[in-house]
């Protein structure tokens, strides 16, 4: 996002630290809307989103009517594009790469991967082999998520085009297929199957939607776009007696359709994209469980599809009936205008009853975390209060009373057991010492899960997907010590985070140890979120009920 490059260009100049975060938070907010900014635009309610003054409506609106930002052009005079890419690396601020262009003339990804190979870092201030081992998995992750977005931003595209076109005429059936109706994290390009009469009309309307930046393919049957500069949607049209048959095919995974292509052959059976056939006769495909069906098996549903045992399962008549979205009752764990949120407790509330839920949880971040406005003692203790005289005035909703209180270096907490006594819910979590070595990263998060009044560990392994990896700990003295003392481990759903990730969350499944699905939401475009925690948990084969 271009207001994101301009505040790491400010950065990398020096320039007024304000200024700078002004211009992130704008990126952050409207990273997050599930609403097309476009529309937003037309509508010219740019300024009622929290964070978007009248100078970012009108970049905003400069961008969206000419493809280009005047401001952007203008601060990266004398700035290379390969330098700006850098600063997207994780492990490389502005400040780091301001240093790397001074000392060894470091312009892009190429003369960085040169100067590592030549051992041209060490011994430059402030990076010592950790820093370098930190560069190198940066790097590595900065390829891997230039080929794969994550599911936060595929999820909403995919919505969008989905509710675009459902109601053409021509249209039977659409659905997402690929690694997002799996729920993957990642997914690579973004792939909608239709049924449909007339494939080339409704393969131009799709291409002529609005968001699409660039047309690569238009066919009868088939369209490939870009949208949000970089995203790549592919749809197919397939006949109405096909559909079933290629919903199947191409939601996958590879792995799976392997085993179960090995299975039908074995019957008798081969199964393509147009249907399922014995010898020359098609005997069925309109319908996917028909494909499950005629190999004797149920239905699997596509979060599964990983072959992971979960066709030996579909045989056995064993499948788990997975959570949905309509079992979630509410969330445990937001963020309010006290700390770092957007949103007031009234508008909260207001927002989790209109998603009809029967409960959230107000968890500001504790002191210790001065970035993001953490409470004092006194603060909470008022928050507290104003908790209670609002849930006077609800009928069948409650707020909770909670906190995110950071587990420190040290491993203690960072509010006294006398304050977090008075809360309804404690999520733990830790912000600071991620390069404490394993050992010390869990022996925090272990004695924080031993604390009485501690209820969930919050995204229990530190990850950003984008940006880091998180931090070294062993996810399986962790779970030992949850399942001793009954404390729940977060599903956090803010897409950049996905943490616990499915592996994780079947391990926990697996031990016995509770889940809390949690949106982590700083401002209410952030709660639909709780959609791709429920997407994880259906990866990790958790039930609606599991206690």
């Amino acid at each position: 996002m271009l207001l994101e490059r301009i505040a790491n260009i400010l950065e990398l100049k020096g320039e007024n630290t304000f200024r700078i975060n002004s211009y992130r938070k704008a990126a952050r907010v409207i990273g997050d809307l599930t609403d097309d900014i476009e529309e937003i635009a037309k509508a010219r309610k740019l300024t009622d989103i929290p964070g978007i003054g009248e100078g970012t409506a009108e970049k905003i609106i400069e961008y969206i009517n000419t493809g280009k930002m005047a401001k952007y052009e203008e601060i990266k005079k004398g700035i290379s594009e390969e330098t700006v890419a850098l600063m997207q690396i994780p492990g490389l601020g502005p400040k780091t790469v301001a240093m790397l262009s001074r000392e060894l003339g470091i312009v892009g990804l190429a003369d960085l991967e040169n100067a590592l190979r030549e051992g041209k870092l060490k011994g430059l201030f402030g990076i010592g082999e950790k820093k370098i081992e930190n560069i190198i998995k940066g790097i590595e992750l900065f390829k891997t998520s230039q080929q794969r977005i994550s599911i936060g931003m595929a999820y909403p595209i995919v919505k969008r085009i989905i509710t675009g076109l459902q109601h053409n005429s021509q249209i039977a059936d659409i659905q997402a297929a690929g690694s997002l109706r799996r729920m993957k994290e990642t997914v690579g390009d973004i792939d909608i199957l239709v049924s449909g009469a007339n494939g080339a009309d409704i393969v131009k309307a799709f291409v002529a939607m609005p968001g699409v930046t660039q047309v690569l393919a238009s066919g009868d049957t088939k369209g490939s776009v870009r949208v949000e500069e970089c995203v790549q949607v592919d749809l197919r049209v397939v006949s109405q007696d096909e559909f079933g048959s290629a919903l199947q095919y191409f939601t996958g995974s590879k792995e799976h359709n392997i085993h179960l292509r090995e299975i039908a052959k074995k019957k008798g059976f081969k199964i393509s994209e147009y249907g399922i056939f014995q010898g020359d006769k098609k005997v069925g495909g309109t319908f996917e469980d028909e494909i499950y069906k005629m190999l004797g098996m149920d239905w699997i549903p596509p979060e599964l599809r990983e072959n992971r045992g979960e066709i030996e399962a579909a045989q056995e008549g064993k499948l788990p009936k997975l959570i949905e979205f309509s079992d979630i009752k509410g969330d445990l764990h937001n963020h309010s205008n006290w700390s770092d949120g957007i949103p007031t407790f009234e508008e909260m509330a207001a927002y989790a009853m209109k998603m009809d839920y029967h409960y959230l949880a107000v968890s500001d971040h504790s002191k210790s975390l001065h970035v993001a406005n953490g409470l004092k003692e006194e603060e909470l203790l008022e928050e507290i209060e104003e908790i209670d005289r609002l849930n006077k005035t609800f009928k069948r909703f409650t707020l909770l009373k909670s906190t995110e209180v950071d587990i420190k270096a040290d491993g203690a907490l960072d509010f006294s057991d006398k304050l977090l006594e008075k809360l309804d819910v404690v999520v733990a979590s830790i912000h600071s010492g991620f390069k404490q070595g394993k050992d010390k990263i869990t022996g925090r998060m272990v004695a924080a899960i031993h604390n009485p009044y501690v209820n969930i560990i919050a995204h229990p392994t530190g990850r950003l997907i984008s940006k880091r990896a998180g931090y070294e700990v062993d996810m399986d003295k962790v779970i030992e010590a949850c399942l001793e003392t009954g404390t729940a481990l977060e599903i956090n759903c803010y897409y950049d985070r996905l943490d616990l990730n499915d592996i994780n969350c079947r391990k926990a499944k697996e031990a016995g140890v509770v889940v809390a699905i949690s949106t982590d939401a700083h401002h209410l475009d952030q709660m639909w979120m709780m959609e791709l925690g429920v997407g994880i948990a259906r990866r990790g084969c958790w039930k609606p009920k599991m206690y």
